[in-house]
């Protein structure tokens, strides 16, 4: 890169520095690619943080194997990224069906990210990527945790793009002078989330007059803040399964107890539903045996105390 520094890579450039600044020297950071302009953008500016801060960089190239040539994609995406000077490695994964197609193959690549034994796995989610999560939760009316979008920081996973909307991350790549491959599922039509982008959020910019993906990711960081202070209450409550202590909390905070309370238990995959079961146990209880969680996970009253224990075999 010659001449002036792009301000879009100096931005992106902060970003990433923010993202490793509790980390010492030599931290193995990895940073996931999968061969588009916000990946190969991320691992861009994360080489020139790791190369002044003395991180052990690495990329790994997700292969879902999804598509036809996929496995050249991968090695494309491994020829760019030589060009940083970012050693790189593609892991080929198969991808199940749990959780529908674009959750089967998240779950795929957390897997194999989370295998990398990195201090930090950086991922490459952008501003736009967020605005489309919390439409996507509002749409689907799953409460708060949806609307709070992704965290910038959770545990391994860090996400320095989340301020940096998609058209940056292709602009760092031009001043880079790299290629990058556009994944035609992002415009498939059968894809939600690509109908939002192509259709939904654009519609909204032009009917609201701008801003819409930048207040999206506001409300998203507003909600989460919020739900966090909620959080570190519930883990404060000291009877969790008592009901006159729980009965006597403000509704919010009772139902992140109870599912604070449930996941402890095993329970998986819990929807607003369930939690109005739980809560119903304390606040309406006629005599209810047992709620049954996912997670082979049942509650039950007795008096004035919740027990959670395995769900009977057969009932």
């Amino acid at each position: 890169m010659g001449g002036a520094l792009d301000p879009v890579v100096a931005t992106g450039r902060n970003l990433v520095r923010n993202a490793l600044a509790d980390l010492e020297p030599g931290a193995r950071v990895v940073v996931g690619v999968s061969g588009g302009a916000d990946s190969l953008a991320l691992a861009a500016v994360t080489a020139f943080v790791a190369d002044r801060a003395s991180f052990a960089l690495e990329a790994v190239v997700v292969d879902h194997q999804l598509q036809a040539g996929s496995d050249a994609v991968a090695a494309r995406a491994v020829a760019q990224l030589a060009t940083l000077g970012v050693a790189a490695h593609v892991e080929r994964v198969d991808v199940g069906v749990a959780g529908g197609p674009e959750g089967a193959a998240r779950t795929a690549r957390r897997e194999a990210l989370a295998g990398s034994g990195a201090d930090a796995v950086l991922l490459a989610h952008t501003l736009d990527d967020q605005a489309e999560t919390v439409l996507l939760g509002l749409g689907r009316g799953s409460g708060p945790r949806s609307i709070a979008g992704m965290a910038p920081r959770d545990g391994l996973w860090r996400r320095p793009f989340l301020g940096l909307r998609r058209a940056g991350t292709e602009q760092i790549c031009r001043a880079h002078g790299l290629d990058w491959w556009t994944d035609p599922h992002n415009s498939d039509p059968t894809f939600r989330r690509s109908r939002l982008r192509a259709d939904v959020l654009p519609l909204l910019e032009d009917v609201l007059g701008g801003g819409v993906a930048e207040a999206l990711a506001r409300t998203a960081d507003q909600v989460r803040s919020d739900g966090a202070l909620l959080d570190a209450l519930a883990a404060e409550v000291a009877e969790p399964a008592d009901v006159p202590t729980l009965a006597a909390l403000p509704a919010a905070l009772r139902s992140r107890v109870l599912r604070r309370d449930a996941l402890a238990a095993g329970a998986v995959t819990l929807t607003a539903a369930h939690l109005a079961a739980l809560d119903r146990l304390v606040t309406d209880w006629h005599g209810q045996q047992r709620i049954e969680l996912p997670g082979g996970v049942s509650v039950t009253r007795a008096g004035a105390s919740l027990t959670w224990s395995p769900t009977p075999v057969g009932g």
